[in-house]
């Protein structure tokens, strides 16, 4: 594992900065390998500032299929439960990417 990449990754997670989701979520477009889709998970579980929380409910109703399933296990492991129904409401996710144990 490349260590500098993972505290890259968790640094531009903690920063909660609106520029740094988007180069998180560039991320899971751009790269298709699975140690990226992990690090990035891993990064937007730090995401605690309400910018950061305001860009990853703008990818979920506004995202690519895979920003979106990101951004519902997000509001998903926090208990965001209003959020999500809008979003299935909206046709943005399924129930499984919201709902789904």
């Amino acid at each position: 594992m490349n260590l500098g990449r993972l505290n890259h990754f968790i640094a531009m997670g903690t920063s909660g900065k609106t520029e740094d989701v988007d180069l998180l979520m560039h991320a899971l477009v751009s790269r298709d390998d699975l140690a990226t889709f992990k690090l990035v998970d891993y990064a937007l579980s730090h995401v605690n500032t309400p910018e950061g929380v305001e860009r990853l409910r703008h990818y979920l109703f506004n995202g690519l299929r895979s920003q979106r399933n990101y951004a519902a296990l997000y509001f998903k492991r926090r208990g965001f439960s209003d959020t999500l129904q809008e979003a299935l409401a909206k046709g943005k996710i399924d129930w499984e990417q919201g709902f789904a144990e």
